[in-house]
């Protein structure tokens, strides 16, 4: 049997010596891959404020998104308002007219009395209703005027975030272009 050894040397002495590469370092090389690596960071820069920003546009677009319901349903109940006294004032005329047909019809003068101060109060609740209603108007403009602004602000940032989206997607066909 041959020995270990042996065959260890036999190799080591038949084997040509092997030459180490040269760290000859190419300087364009050098350049080129330090030019990637920067604009690289540099696109991941610029992908680290856009996700940011777009972080930020969608909250804003979230609370704007609320206020804007918020002042839509203020604006609702408003008009709801309206819309019962609309319908109370409606049935008060109604029963002034009853009131006054009664009093026409009346047998005795205090029977006429009775009907005719029944109809008055009820002008006068009326008189006090149309108040009423002119503030309700005047709120429910200021109300319409608030959602238009709010619907504004919504509009806006929903532009801004279709910019942002536009220009992401600019952005990534750009970088698959090179």
């Amino acid at each position: 049997m041959i020995r270990p050894a042996t065959v260890v040397m036999t190799l080591l002495l038949l084997c040509p010596p092997a030459f180490s590469q040269k760290s000859e370092s190419d300087p364009q090389t050098m350049q080129a891959v330090l030019c990637e690596i920067r604009q690289l960071r540099h696109d991941l820069q610029i992908a680290a404020i856009a996700a940011r920003r777009a972080q930020i546009l969608i909250y804003r677009l979230h609370e704007e998104t609320v206020a804007a319901e918020r002042a839509s349903g203020r604006l609702e109940d408003t008009k709801n308002t309206l819309a019962q006294m609309h319908m109370q004032e409606e049935y008060q005329a109604a029963q002034i007219k009853r009131f006054e047909e009664y009093r026409d019809r009346a047998e005795n003068e205090q029977q006429r009395k009775q009907w005719d101060d029944s109809a008055s109060q009820l002008k006068e609740q009326m008189d006090t209703w149309a108040t009423q209603e002119q503030q309700l108007r005047a709120k429910e403009s200021e109300q319409e005027a608030d959602f238009r602004a709010e619907q504004a602000k919504l509009e806006r940032l929903e532009d801004e975030l279709d910019l942002l989206d536009r220009d992401l997607a600019q952005t990534a066909v750009q970088a698959s272009n090179r």
